[in-house]
């Protein structure tokens, strides 16, 4: 496995080779949680994001979405920015975070900033809380529990692992078959969440 490209290995794991993926982590992963930690300054916020991404592209993976042939890095390194902008959104904190990735050139598009939602944008993100809530609800104990106390808490998966008392592998599978399971239940019920 360790001699394959990056895209042998994705289309080995979208083809059900689970050590692929683990050998595309081991290869990329000091590459992508520096990255992060260089943007958030925070090295547990880090990791976490760095959990969260890797969730987002076992899910994309999973569900064969990726279509990125060959530039698995340069993907991966976006939806890690992308996670760092909404997750400074959400927060409420106005942040610059650089965009470039590996690129010493002056781009215009270096520095983006995170304003402040307009009134319309609030009043959809309320309406999408809402019906969010009610679908979490719908979900098994276990699944709802790790989403509540990541999302809402906003604890770290070693935290969620220590407080229901389960290896932190078992709450990041808990996490993943949420996020699974919301997306049927967005599907099966037409919603649209932007």
């Amino acid at each position: 496995m360790v001699k394959k490209t990056d895209c042998q290995l994705v289309n080995a794991y979208m083809n059900g080779h689970e050590k692929a993926l683990e050998t595309l982590l081991y290869r990329h992963k000091l590459k992508i949680y520096n990255y992060i930690n260089k943007k958030v300054n925070n090295s547990e916020l880090a990791e976490d994001l760095f959990q969260d991404v890797f969730i987002k592209v076992i899910l994309t993976l999973k569900e064969k979405k990726y279509n990125e042939e060959g530039k698995f890095l340069p993907w991966v390194l976006r939806i890690s920015h992308n996670l760092i902008v909404d997750h400074f959104r959400v927060s409420g904190k106005t942040k610059l975070v650089n965009e470039s990735v590996g690129n010493d050139d002056y781009n215009i598009f270096d520095f983006v900033k995170i304003s402040e939602l307009s009134i319309e944008d609030l009043m959809i993100s309320e309406q999408t809380k809402i019906d969010l809530k009610r679908l979490i609800e719908l979900l098994p104990d276990d699944q709802k529990e790790v989403l509540k106390l990541r999302f809402y808490k906003e604890l770290s998966f070693k935290e969620i692992a220590e407080e229901t008392k389960v290896g932190i592998n078992t709450a990041l599978g808990r996490m993943r078959y949420a996020i699974i399971n919301l997306r049927r239940l967005i599907e099966n019920k037409n919603l649209t969440f932007s």
